[in-house]
């Protein structure tokens, strides 16, 4: 809260020094803050004044801050930049955000941009571009010190001196061969402790981690908050070193697929938009789909209750539990198939876990049901002073309902990741349909066989 007020106090303040025409105390109130946070500030102004804004920026400051804002404003700015201020921009993005960039950018102003780049950054732009979407060759970057065992630490530092000041990271370094094979990898701190006669290939690691290019994403970002590292370097099948991908990009991905898999488990299909930037029509599709099929699957529950019309007419008290009954189902089978799908998006579960998780799963089922049960009974017979055979036909289905539940929706995830498919469409949404259908077969068949 503390940070949007700050926020919008920045931008009230930007707001009266333009209405004054004050410049330069805009140039200077923004080379004050941080490139992150001036994205967010350019979307409180009109297009028109945006790149008013920008182009107050310092030279060095100008690129961080692009690469910090929405493809919209993004685009906004470049149909205002001059071929010279196009240039300059890309000539200061790292790599791996420009390509990042260029990705969300229609086919013509892509084409202006890459006339634009010089032909190095050109060529690795569309080595990028070719990689696979979500793959660890989309979101690497090429821009690493590289260095060579048989370089002393003194050699290292001229190198790193030298070619560091256009690089994503100089913390981590990486030794290859003459072929661009990965050796091994060497830290500044390693440096900075050794002498300065030391050969890298004396105090190198040569245990080292890395990635292929058509790695999943994913399981990149996983890597680097399992093994704490700053970066994981990237190679091609010949083990030949061809980018790193950075802790900042993790970060990035990790949001990306948790908002995905939020989406999915609400029965969204996702978007690539922010909630404020997506239309009503766009919000209306990513729903409509899964609300329609989940609509026409919530038919068979109806189908169901038709079927057993005359147990209900005979025993009207069973009507006022179904919904407890359904909703209770439904919460059961949501709690373990969240449970499942974060455990497997975390590594913890595998396909082969599939009957230790199933057996774990059931006791807990058991446990929750005969609670739930028990705490009902008392319900039924002092709250509603109903008798007890109709108390006994509701806690008995509570305990079959609850063990459904939490079976399928533990089964349901592990079972789609088998096939192919992301355990979170396999969610709360389809799981207590299911269980909804579940829950009024059980319920009707106790109660024709106690109370008929």
């Amino acid at each position: 809260m503390n940070e949007e007020r700050l926020e919008l106090a920045r931008a009230e303040q930007v707001q009266a020094y333009l209405d004054a025409k004050n410049y330069s105390a805009i140039k200077e109130l923004l080379q004050d803050m941080n490139p992150a946070d001036l994205g967010p500030l350019f979307d409180e102004f009109p297009e028109q004044v945006q790149p008013i804004l920008f182009r107050l920026l310092p030279k060095d400051m100008a690129a961080d801050v692009f690469a910090y804002m929405e493809p919209e404003q993004q685009e906004n700015l470049l149909n205002c930049f001059s071929d010279k201020e196009l240039e300059e921009v890309m000539a200061d993005m790292f790599v791996d955000d420009a390509a990042d960039f260029i990705e969300e950018m229609p086919a013509g102003v892509v084409w202006r941009i890459l006339r634009h780049t010089d032909p190095e950054m050109r060529a690795t732009l569309n080595q990028l571009l070719n990689y696979p979407k979500d793959s660890a060759g989309s979101i690497m970057t090429t821009e690493f010190i590289d260095l060579k065992q048989t370089m002393t630490v003194n050699d290292a530092f001229d190198r790193i001196r030298k070619t560091g000041l256009d690089k994503e990271t100089i913390y981590t370094c990486y030794v290859t061969d003459d072929t661009r094979r990965l050796e091994g990898i060497v830290t500044v701190k390693d440096l900075l402790l050794s002498p300065k006669e030391t050969q890298l290939s004396d105090i190198m690691e040569t245990n080292v981690i890395s990635v292929r290019t058509l790695e999943d994403q994913e399981h990149v970002a996983s890597l680097l908050g399992k093994y704490d590292f700053l970066a994981v370097p990237v190679v091609d099948a010949e083990n030949r070193l061809v980018g790193i991908v950075t802790v900042d990009d993790a970060i990035d991905v990790i949001q990306e697929e948790a908002t995905e898999d939020i989406e999915k488990m609400a029965a969204i299909v996702p978007a690539d938009k922010p909630y404020m930037r997506q239309s009503v029509f766009s919000l209306y599709k990513s729903r409509i789909i899964w609300l329609l099929l989940l609509m026409v699957s919530a038919t068979f529950t109806g189908g169901i209750l038709a079927s057993f019309e005359s147990t209900l007419a005979t025993f009207g008290a069973l009507t006022m539990y179904i919904p407890m009954l359904m909703d209770t189902g439904g919460n059961s089978g949501g709690q373990s198939s969240t449970s499942v799908v974060r455990a497997m998006s975390l590594g913890e579960i595998e396909y082969r876990d599939f009957f230790r998780v199933l057996w774990k799963e059931s006791r807990v089922a058991l446990l929750c049901g005969v609670t739930l049960a028990a705490a009902n009974f008392v319900k039924v017979l002092i709250v509603d002073r109903l008798a007890v055979p109709v108390a006994l036909v509701v806690c008995l289905t509570l305990v079959f309902t609850v063990f459904v539940a939490k079976v399928v929706g533990c089964i349901l995830p592990i079972g789609a990741k088998r096939i192919g498919l992301d355990p979170a469409v396999m969610a709360s949404p389809i799981i207590t349909t299911i269980v909804d259908a579940f829950s009024l077969l059980i319920y009707m068949n106790i109660a024709t066989m106690i109370l008929a």
